[in-house]
């Protein structure tokens, strides 16, 4: 039988690994990306260093992954056929070594993407991958054999292929690439697919011009802050829009469920009302005046606490409100702006296999599907993961 002639849409991580799986199993591939270089927003993402994985146990990873109607089996068995472990030792392999830190994240060494994203496209060329650079595509013709349409320099063209493989990212950071131009393109193919919305991102709230002055640029370290359910301690970055940082990022997913979002922010988690409020004991007015020197509140609580509370009449209230002070947020920041996205295919689209139902032959990988979830190495973890599955079973077919 000959090998099958499989193409590969996307040059981010979980393309680079589709095409890796399928040349490894005798396929022949071609990779396209509408950019003149393959791994784009990996490099970007590693400028503050590549967060490849997680070193938590492997059998909390699937609780970390949610969707609407994602199979509640799905990642538990995606993650078994490659995970973190697996990850670890596929760098090992391009001569990249790991190290976990105190949170968990797991970096190369050098905490640098071009080192491995070098071996990686080398191991790839050795392996017989295609590379067409600056093929942006447009649109398919579903059929045996599929084609597929592309936008290049030297204009429209055609290509043939027994089954193909989409990666194209989600939304954010459109300038890498990942733009979400695939929607429309699916969409007339008569897939459903959720809304591509901002994930791990900051979020605005209506500062006044006099707490933006205050608060710009601050941080607020050793809090805890509680959106619905959920309450996430560590520190969060005060912006001239709002709020950022890997805390209100984690709650992200709660707060687009709320029709009003909010967070609760507890300014002295280590302290009670009633400790807080014999500091206070000798003062008898103007205690948020009094807050910074007898409980060491930061201005930038301070300014939080007037514009959202006013000034609290007693020091019992003043506690009070340290200790669960309400922060109503408007909205998330564009998609441009945001690490990952949510939304894309619906699950009820897609085979165990993550092929299409609608267009037999044709899978999907990576952050074009209806998943989430946050940083820490789990966004990438499953990029390579879903793109290993899709791979194998679009090379086995």
């Amino acid at each position: 039988m000959p090998a099958k002639n499989i193409a590969i849409i996307g040059g981010g991580p979980a393309g680079l690994r589709a095409a890796e799986i399928a040349a490894a199993a005798g396929a022949t591939v071609t990779l396209y990306d509408a950019r003149r270089s393959v791994g784009r927003k990996f490099l970007l993402a590693g400028k503050s260093g590549l967060n490849l994985t997680n070193s938590a146990p492997p059998d909390t990873f699937p609780a970390r992954y949610t969707g609407h109607e994602l199979p509640a089996a799905f990642f538990a068995k995606c993650l078994a056929a490659f995970d973190s472990t697996a990850l670890r030792e596929w760098a090992a392999s391009l001569g990249i070594e790991t190290i976990a830190t105190s949170s968990g994240k797991v970096f190369p060494v050098t905490m640098k993407a071009a080192p491995l994203l070098r071996r990686w496209v080398a191991r790839l060329r050795e392996l017989g991958v295609r590379f067409a650079m600056n093929h942006r595509w447009t649109g398919l013709t579903h059929g045996t054999p599929l084609l597929l349409h592309f936008a290049t320099p030297g204009g429209p063209a055609t290509a043939a292929h027994d089954r193909g493989i989409l990666a194209l990212g989600g939304g954010s950071w459109p300038a890498t690439g990942s733009d979400g131009g695939w929607v429309p393109i699916l969409e007339k193919s008569g897939i459903t697919i959720r809304p591509l919305t901002s994930s791990n991102c900051g979020w605005e709230c209506d500062w006044t011009p006099e707490t933006r002055a205050r608060v710009e640029g601050r941080p607020l370290q050793n809090i805890r802050v509680t959106a619905g359910p959920t309450t996430v301690s560590g520190e969060i970055m005060l912006t001239r829009y709002g709020i950022e940082g890997t805390l209100i990022y984690h709650l992200g997913r709660i707060l687009r469920q709320m029709p009003e979002p909010a967070i609760h922010i507890d300014f002295k988690p280590t302290f009670d009302i009633a400790q807080l409020t014999r500091k206070m004991e000798s003062v008898r007015r103007a205690f948020l005046r009094e807050a910074p020197q007898r409980w060491r509140l930061p201005d930038a609580a301070c300014a939080l606490i007037e514009q959202f509370h006013g000034q609290p009449d007693s020091a019992a209230a003043l506690a009070a409100i340290a200790k669960n002070c309400r922060i109503p947020l408007t909205r998330p920041r564009p998609l441009a702006e945001a690490i990952s996205t949510a939304g894309g295919i619906a699950w009820s689209e897609l085979d165990d296999t993550l092929m299409l139902k609608k267009l037999p032959g044709i899978h999907s990988a990576g952050e074009m599907l209806d998943w989430d979830a946050p940083t820490g190495g789990y966004l990438l973890q499953a990029c390579f993961a879903t793109a290993t599955l899709a791979a194998i079973s679009a090379a086995a077919h």
